[in-house]
């Protein structure tokens, strides 16, 4: 085990119950579905870019991939990983993350539940390096399977417009998505932080409301919760915005661990 899993935080009354330290040589695809939405699109479409050395895991946009969903989503490309996956038959208007009317299945895969869990204490320890059109996050989206399933928790939402040298806009709290349950609860305020160094990204979500965590330190929190089981979505994007991509390859969202865990006891 090397010497930076030793920065874990010990959390007393709490069980382990998920952890990903990257330590092997390949993506562990009992805790990873390295599909990006297929179902609105394709899994060749949707098939993420990354490469684990070094105890982590890094995502990037290969200079050869293609947009995910050019019908519905333009020019944006992607490279996800998520622990879950929900969609209904081929043709059908169901499925999880409905960002835009229209979406129909395209794509029909397997029911995926590698972790879904209700309420948690979660934590990313994550670096970025993003050219202004890129995107990191780390989100946990409604499984889905109930209509009204689709609430966000946004943990970590870093846009490169927003960060510059020791300070940074990062994007934590809640979208309602398409659950009328819920309103947009979302926090942008700038962080002293680069996020080009390594940071521990946190939240603490309870039935009573969502506490989001930058380096231990308390920095939001929301005075709603989503009820029902969510999905870790780790996400690094190219949004089209018409600048130049001449050092698109040199960017790029490293993860040195995601663990979460349980309600106190």
């Amino acid at each position: 085990m090397s010497e930076r899993r030793r920065d874990y935080t010990v959390q007393s009354g709490r069980s382990l119950i998920f952890v990903d330290d990257f330590d092997g040589p390949c993506l562990d695809q009992g805790k990873w579905f390295p599909f990006y939405l297929p179902h609105w699109s394709s899994p060749e479409a949707g098939m993420a870019r990354f490469r684990i050395a070094d105890s982590r895991v890094r995502l990037f946009i290969a200079d050869d991939q293609e947009p995910w969903c050019p019908e519905f989503d333009g020019d944006v490309k992607v490279s996800n990983l998520q622990t879950g996956h929900y969609a209904g038959p081929l043709g059908s208007r169901t499925g999880q993350h409905r960002f835009r009317d229209g979406l129909i299945v395209r794509s029909e895969l397997p029911e995926q539940r590698l972790f879904l869990p209700r309420y948690c204490r979660l934590e990313m320890k994550a670096r970025a390096r993003l050219n202004p059109w890129n995107l990191a996050a780390l989100w946990l989206i409604g499984f889905g399977n109930e209509q009204h399933h689709s609430g966000e928790i946004t943990v970590f939402e870093a846009f490169g417009h927003d960060c510059s040298g020791s300070v940074a806009q990062i994007g934590r709290g809640i979208k309602k998505i398409n659950d009328p349950a819920l309103s947009d609860e979302l926090d942008k305020g700038e962080l002293r932080i680069n996020v080009q160094d390594w940071h521990i990204y946190a939240m603490d979500w309870t039935p009573a409301g969502v506490e989001f965590f930058v380096d231990g330190k308390l920095v939001t929190r929301t005075r709603q919760s989503p009820d029902y089981p969510m999905q870790l979505m780790l996400n690094f994007y190219d949004l089209p915005d018409g600048r130049s991509r001449e050092n698109a390859s040199d960017a790029w969202f490293d993860v040195d661990y995601i663990k979460a865990y349980g309600e106190p006891t």
